[in-house]
């Protein structure tokens, strides 16, 4: 067993313990298809390292759960 859970350094992270089994609105967002569900626990992941940090999909997750890593120079 992995000693994190998640990869960090990715530009979107997700928290499993509020991600909604099932739930797939920030996949349908992203205009990249970077997101996925897992098939093991129907969570949501980030299955490759592309990103816009446009935002959608964390302004769409209703539980908070998305969070998108902005560089410091996009800020």
């Amino acid at each position: 067993m992995p000693l994190v859970p998640q990869r960090a350094d990715v530009p979107v992270t997700i928290d499993e313990s509020k991600c909604v089994d099932g739930c797939t609105l920030c996949v349908d967002m992203c205009p990249l298809d970077s997101l996925a569900i897992r098939e093991d626990n129907g969570k949501a992941y980030m299955h490759v390292d592309e990103c816009w940090y446009c935002g959608p999909c964390a302004a769409r997750c209703p539980t908070g759960a998305v969070t998108v890593n902005m560089p410091y120079l996009l800020r």
